[in-house]
Order: C-alpha cells, then structure tokens, then sequence
C-alpha cells in the first residue's frame, strides 16, 4: 500500500479526504466524506491512531531478537534469579494535547493553556511483571540522568538486574560501563536492534 505522499497528496496518512481525492484522480467520481466512510467501513477498514517506526529499524533484527535474543535473556535471567526490565526515556510537554473534543456545531473548542510552557524528561523501566521505576529530568537525558536512574533502580536491591535498553549514546556511554562494572555482575545492561525503542 502507498502512503499518500507517494501520491503527492499534502498529508502523511489516509484521511478521508485524501481518499476522495485518489478516488476522483482516478475514477472521475466525485464522492461526499460520508460515502467514504461508509465505504470504508463496507471494507473493514477503521480509523485508527498509527504507530510510527523509525525506517531505519531493521525487521529481520527486530523479529530475530524477539525469537532468540530475549528467550536467552528470559532464561539466563531465570537461572541466575534476576529480573528483567525495559528502560526508555520520553519527553512531556505542558501544552500536549491528545485526541479530539466534541462542541457545538460551527464553533471551534477552545482550550486555555498557560503561555508559560515547560517540558519535562521521564526515565523508567518496566517488568514484564508490572513492576515501575520512573524518574522525572528537566533539561536533557544524558549519562550523569541515567547513572542517577540506574542507582535509584539498584537501591536496595537483593537480586540481579537484566535492563534491556535501546541505543541512545547515555546508555552506551563509558560512565554508564563504568557505573554498571562496579555493581560486580549484579546488573547488566542488554541492548536492543538499532531504532527499536
């Protein structure tokens, strides 16, 4: 399936609109938002939120290291007693609004924000379990953030650590080794394939 801007359409992903205008180029049928829809629903086809992937990521990799990589993790986990977690890192801003609102016909919704915007940085890690750690950063993440959020992970911790990470250059750095060799094994830090958060 193309993507609209293949077509050289304004817009990244299918709207609607952008339907009627393939169908039109096409077909030289001129069809009402209504009936697109309704001929899209005919066909199963619902509107949804997309995930968006890095083109970089490579498949292969992803699907390889889902098949083999973390069934060695899980189990080498399970002989030495440690658990595993995710860790990422995600930015938050004050003024981020998600999703849509409903308001009278004709008017559109306004909704009052401070001028004032602020942004915040979260790390965390999750278990396959539930288990969350988090810590909030304002400014950047960078090496010293994530050997803070490493040593807030590792506080008073009796088993080991597996933390699967991505790339980013603060997990790879040589402070973060440093950080992690020190701990004598008790935590390890496992990456995932390229641009695969």
């Amino acid at each position: 399936m193309k993507s609209p801007l293949q077509l050289k359409l304004a817009f990244a992903l299918w709207t609607r609109s952008q339907i009627r205008t393939v169908v039109y180029r096409k077909f030289r049928i001129r069809l009402s938002l209504t009936s697109i829809g309704r001929l899209l629903a005919q066909l199963g086809l619902t509107c949804r939120k997309p995930l968006f992937r890095a083109y970089q990521q490579n498949p292969s990799l992803v699907e390889q290291w889902l098949k083999k990589e973390y069934p060695r993790i899980r189990a080498m986990a399970k002989r030495e007693g440690a658990e595993i977690f995710f860790e990422d890192e995600s930015g938050v801003r004050s003024d981020f609004h998600s999703g849509t609102t409903w308001a009278p016909r004709g008017k559109t919704p306004v909704v009052r924000v401070t001028g004032q915007r602020f942004s915040l940085n979260m790390i965390s890690a999750i278990s396959p379990k539930g288990s969350l750690r988090f810590m909030v950063v304002r400014g950047g993440v960078g090496a010293r953030e994530f050997i803070e959020f490493l040593k807030r992970l590792m506080h008073g911790r009796r088993r080991a650590v597996f933390l699967i990470v991505d790339g980013h250059p603060s997990h790879r750095s040589k402070s973060a080794r440093s950080y992690v060799d020190s701990l004598g094994g008790k935590l390890k830090l496992l990456f995932l394939p390229p641009y695969s958060p």
